[in-house]
Protein backbone atom coordinates (compact mmCIF):
# COMPACT_ATOMS: atom_id res chain seq x y z
CA UNK A 1 0.00 0.00 0.00
CA UNK A 2 1.04 3.74 -0.61
CA UNK A 3 -0.17 6.33 1.46
CA UNK A 4 -1.63 9.28 -0.92
CA UNK A 5 -4.19 11.96 0.22
CA UNK A 6 -7.43 12.29 -0.56
CA UNK A 7 -7.38 16.39 -1.57
CA UNK A 8 -11.11 17.13 -2.17
CA UNK A 9 -14.30 15.06 -2.96
CA UNK A 10 -16.73 16.78 -5.65
CA UNK A 11 -20.76 15.16 -4.89
CA UNK A 12 -22.66 17.37 -7.65
CA UNK A 13 -26.66 16.53 -7.47
CA UNK A 14 -26.69 19.06 -10.89
CA UNK A 15 -24.86 18.66 -14.26
CA UNK A 16 -23.09 22.15 -14.42
CA UNK A 17 -21.35 21.72 -17.75
CA UNK A 18 -24.08 21.81 -20.57
CA UNK A 19 -24.63 23.16 -23.55
CA UNK A 20 -21.46 25.42 -25.10
CA UNK A 21 -18.71 26.57 -23.24
CA UNK A 22 -19.14 29.89 -24.53
CA UNK A 23 -22.54 30.02 -22.59
CA UNK A 24 -20.61 29.33 -19.65
CA UNK A 25 -21.81 26.90 -16.46
CA UNK A 26 -25.25 26.56 -15.59
CA UNK A 27 -25.61 27.42 -12.15
CA UNK A 28 -25.34 24.91 -9.18
CA UNK A 29 -25.13 23.70 -5.71
CA UNK A 30 -23.02 25.64 -3.25
CA UNK A 31 -22.05 22.36 -1.78
CA UNK A 32 -20.47 20.61 -3.70
CA UNK A 33 -17.55 20.17 -2.13
CA UNK A 34 -17.90 17.53 0.48
CA UNK A 35 -15.04 16.10 3.51
CA UNK A 36 -16.67 12.43 3.16
CA UNK A 37 -18.65 10.59 0.13
CA UNK A 38 -20.61 7.25 0.54
CA UNK A 39 -19.94 5.14 -2.51
CA UNK A 40 -22.30 2.22 -3.67
CA UNK A 41 -20.87 -0.71 -6.11
CA UNK A 42 -21.43 -0.20 -9.47
CA UNK A 43 -23.66 2.71 -8.59
CA UNK A 44 -21.21 5.64 -7.72
CA UNK A 45 -21.46 8.05 -5.16
CA UNK A 46 -24.78 8.75 -3.24
CA UNK A 47 -25.84 12.17 -4.24
CA UNK A 48 -23.89 12.86 -7.24
CA UNK A 49 -25.61 13.47 -11.07
CA UNK A 50 -24.41 10.49 -12.27
CA UNK A 51 -25.25 7.80 -9.40
CA UNK A 52 -27.08 5.45 -10.68
CA UNK A 53 -27.58 6.11 -14.59
CA UNK A 54 -27.57 3.23 -16.94
CA UNK A 55 -25.09 5.50 -19.41
CA UNK A 56 -22.15 6.17 -16.89
CA UNK A 57 -21.76 2.85 -14.63
CA UNK A 58 -18.41 2.33 -16.08
CA UNK A 59 -17.67 6.15 -15.38
CA UNK A 60 -19.53 7.22 -12.66
CA UNK A 61 -16.49 8.12 -10.45
CA UNK A 62 -13.74 10.42 -11.35
CA UNK A 63 -10.29 10.51 -10.03
CA UNK A 64 -7.91 13.00 -10.97
CA UNK A 65 -4.39 13.65 -9.34
CA UNK A 66 -3.78 16.64 -7.72
CA UNK A 67 -0.12 17.43 -9.31
CA UNK A 68 -1.80 17.07 -12.51
CA UNK A 69 -4.17 20.00 -12.07
CA UNK A 70 -2.92 23.79 -14.41
CA UNK A 71 -1.93 25.75 -11.15
CA UNK A 72 0.05 27.99 -13.54
CA UNK A 73 -3.13 28.99 -15.46
CA UNK A 74 -5.03 29.27 -12.64
CA UNK A 75 -3.67 29.27 -8.59
CA UNK A 76 -6.81 27.99 -7.46
CA UNK A 77 -8.22 25.59 -9.58
CA UNK A 78 -9.55 22.45 -8.37
CA UNK A 79 -13.05 19.76 -8.48
CA UNK A 80 -15.55 22.48 -8.58
CA UNK A 81 -13.63 24.12 -11.67
CA UNK A 82 -12.71 20.10 -13.27
CA UNK A 83 -15.96 18.63 -12.49
CA UNK A 84 -14.00 15.17 -10.88
CA UNK A 85 -15.04 13.27 -8.01
CA UNK A 86 -11.90 12.62 -5.96
CA UNK A 87 -8.29 14.57 -6.35
CA UNK A 88 -5.99 12.39 -4.97
CA UNK A 89 -2.14 13.62 -4.58
CA UNK A 90 0.67 11.13 -4.50
CA UNK A 91 -0.43 8.99 -7.28
CA UNK A 92 -0.10 9.07 -10.46
CA UNK A 93 -4.17 8.15 -10.99
CA UNK A 94 -3.59 8.29 -15.09
CA UNK A 95 -1.29 5.00 -15.25
CA UNK A 96 -3.53 2.74 -13.75
CA UNK A 97 -6.30 2.44 -16.67
CA UNK A 98 -7.42 -0.99 -17.31
CA UNK A 99 -6.66 -1.71 -13.27
CA UNK A 100 -8.46 -2.76 -10.02
CA UNK A 101 -7.62 0.38 -6.99
CA UNK A 102 -8.28 -0.01 -3.45
CA UNK A 103 -8.46 3.21 -1.72
CA UNK A 104 -8.70 3.56 2.03
CA UNK A 105 -8.84 6.59 4.12
CA UNK A 106 -9.69 4.81 7.54
CA UNK A 107 -13.01 3.22 6.83
CA UNK A 108 -12.15 0.26 5.28
CA UNK A 109 -11.29 -0.49 1.57
CA UNK A 110 -13.41 0.97 -1.46
CA UNK A 111 -12.54 -1.06 -5.12
CA UNK A 112 -12.31 0.76 -7.88
CA UNK A 113 -12.12 -0.61 -11.72
CA UNK A 114 -10.02 1.84 -13.71
CA UNK A 115 -12.15 2.01 -16.77
CA UNK A 116 -10.72 4.94 -19.12
CA UNK A 117 -9.44 7.88 -19.10
CA UNK A 118 -11.14 11.23 -18.25
CA UNK A 119 -10.15 13.64 -21.53
CA UNK A 120 -10.77 16.82 -21.32
CA UNK A 121 -13.50 18.77 -23.33
CA UNK A 122 -13.38 22.47 -24.06
CA UNK A 123 -15.05 23.13 -20.94
CA UNK A 124 -11.76 23.55 -19.58
CA UNK A 125 -10.48 26.54 -21.01
CA UNK A 126 -13.68 27.91 -19.58
CA UNK A 127 -14.11 26.52 -15.96
CA UNK A 128 -10.04 26.38 -15.47
CA UNK A 129 -8.70 28.89 -17.49
CA UNK A 130 -7.88 29.74 -21.36
CA UNK A 131 -5.40 26.47 -22.26
CA UNK A 132 -6.93 24.36 -19.63
CA UNK A 133 -7.94 21.51 -22.35
CA UNK A 134 -4.52 21.60 -23.48
CA UNK A 135 -2.74 21.13 -20.33
CA UNK A 136 -4.76 18.43 -19.29
CA UNK A 137 -4.17 16.20 -22.44
CA UNK A 138 -3.26 12.90 -21.11
CA UNK A 139 -3.70 14.12 -17.46
CA UNK A 140 -7.41 14.57 -17.31
CA UNK A 141 -8.00 11.66 -14.64
CA UNK A 142 -9.53 8.54 -15.22
CA UNK A 143 -13.39 7.28 -15.41
CA UNK A 144 -13.98 4.85 -13.10
CA UNK A 145 -16.77 2.34 -11.98
CA UNK A 146 -16.91 1.32 -7.57
CA UNK A 147 -16.69 -2.12 -7.03
CA UNK A 148 -17.40 -2.37 -3.29
CA UNK A 149 -19.30 0.06 -0.87
CA UNK A 150 -17.63 2.38 1.24
CA UNK A 151 -16.88 5.67 2.74
CA UNK A 152 -14.40 7.90 1.26
CA UNK A 153 -13.10 11.33 3.78
CA UNK A 154 -10.02 13.99 2.90
CA UNK A 155 -7.19 13.27 4.32
CA UNK A 156 -4.53 10.78 4.54
CA UNK A 157 -5.18 7.59 2.56
CA UNK A 158 -3.81 4.23 1.54
CA UNK A 159 -3.60 3.42 -2.22
CA UNK A 160 -3.00 -0.27 -3.73
CA UNK A 161 -3.21 -1.88 -7.43
CA UNK A 162 -5.22 -5.41 -6.87
CA UNK A 163 -4.94 -5.88 -10.76
CA UNK A 164 -3.68 -4.59 -13.78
Amino acid sequence: MTEVEVVELLVSSAHRLAGRPSDGPADGPTDELVRQVEVRAGLGLVGDRYFGRPAHRDAAVTLMTAENLPVRLNASVGLTHTRRNILLRGVDIDSFVGSTIVLDSGAGPVVFAVNRPARPCAWMDVTVAPGAQRALRGKGGVRCTPLSDGVLAVGRAAFDVREA
